[in-house]
């Protein structure tokens, strides 16, 4: 039951986040905003999670997850519901901070739930799970979004896409009771400073946050390109969709990659695929082909970020789980803000087929640097908590 509604959660919580990544990009470009500016907006949404992912994790380990959760869906909530009252860019900057926010708090806690809950038997299938579950809201809350965009406008599109953030409210007030309690802080050892000083975390972060930078432009700049070759939010919604199946459909295949291959080689394919996709974009001029390029990126990157997931709870000492979920997402959220606004300013710069061709030679390197890498994808044996 735990699991069940942890999985719940996080499909009515990232169908309203998808959709509200599509919902304010295309709101501030209706109101005339610069590619600088939408990069600004894309970097608010990370803010918080960047400043906080890290202490969330551990209130996460310490008091649980049902008032957590119920907080972060209020704050989502409102954010959607703010632009339909104002709307302006001021209001887009301060709705993208607030839907971070509840980012922050959803995305450890829920993945926090996920690996407490597990036992390693099935640790990796739930994660998988978990995986598809995020897949599946990256196709609805695009297609929503473009959806009620067209045939309500852009004001209107964020109280339907708010309808999910307010069933993610009802949920943990419902039946929240069924999630384990939080534990007493674990001893105080010298098992968390040793893992911050190993070679391979600091390579798994690194990993981590070029993916996660690879995964969220793509899907945050396609809809910049697509609007600048004239697509409707329709569209745009559906390319965004393939992106979101092809995810849904390697990730299907997670538990036994992970149990088959070795976490570089998983790591250099992932690169790999999001390198093709990049250096392809700028060559697209219709919603068909930038599909087709959507499909192929998303085969590779879609196992990227659950991947990285499952490699660095290995790593986690007994008892701060949430704590290096936490320094992950910290990792993450660090290109999550500054990458928006730098690659926005590069777009205004130099043009929006600049910006895939340098992420495409980002993810270049970071598939080379897999090579020297020695990440496993079979459990890392934690250290005692003592």
């Amino acid at each position: 039951m735990a699991i069940a509604l942890t999985l719940w959660l996080d499909f009515f919580n990232f169908v309203a986040a998808g959709a509200a990544r599509v919902l304010f990009t295309l709101f501030a470009l209706d109101l005339g905003a610069s590619a600088t500016q939408v990069g600004v907006l894309g970097g608010l949404l990370f803010v918080f999670p960047l400043l906080l992912s890290w202490p969330i994790g551990s209130l996460a380990d310490r008091m649980g997850s049902r008032g957590l959760l119920t907080f972060a869906a209020v704050i989502g909530t409102v954010s959607l519901v703010l632009p339909y009252f104002f709307r302006t860019l001021p209001a887009l900057y301060v709705a993208a901070a607030l839907n971070g926010l509840a980012l922050a708090f959803f995305h450890v806690t829920l993945q926090n739930n996920i690996g407490t809950l597990s036992k390693p038997e099935n640790r990796a299938r739930n994660f998988s799970n978990f995986s598809l579950i995020g897949a599946v809201t990256s196709f609805v809350g695009p297609l929503v979004a473009g959806i009620s965009i067209d045939h309500l406008g852009h004001a209107a599109a964020c109280l339907v896409a708010a309808v999910p953030s307010v069933i993610a409210i009802l949920l943990p007030l419902i039946w929240g009771g069924v999630f384990p309690p939080g534990k007493p802080p674990a001893p105080r050892t010298d098992a968390a400073p040793r893992a911050l000083l190993d070679r391979n975390v600091w390579r798994m972060l690194m990993f981590s946050a070029l993916i996660q930078l690879g995964y969220d432009l793509y899907q945050f700049y396609i809809p910049v390109y697509a609007h600048s070759i004239g697509l409707s939010a329709s569209a745009i919604g559906a390319v965004l969709a393939t992106l979101a199946v092809a995810a849904f459909i390697v990730r299907l295949f997670l538990p036994n990659l992970v149990k088959r291959v070795r976490g570089e080689t998983l790591l250099g394919w992932v690169f790999l695929f999001g390198m093709i996709g990049y250096a392809l974009v700028p060559f697209s001029g219709n919603a068909l082909v930038l599909g087709i390029i959507s499909f192929v990126f998303g085969l590779g990157m879609g196992i990227g970020i659950p991947l990285t997931v499952i490699l660095m709870y290995a790593q986690s000492a007994e008892g701060r789980s949430g704590q290096t979920l936490g320094l992950r997402l910290t990792a993450n959220n660090l290109v999550r803000v500054g990458g928006p606004a730098i690659f926005g300013a590069i777009g205004t710069a130099l043009g929006i087929a600049a910006v895939f061709w340098i992420v495409a030679a980002i993810m270049g390197a970071g598939g080379a640097l897999t090579r020297s890498s020695s990440v496993k994808s079979h459990p890392v044996k934690k250290p005692p908590a003592a």
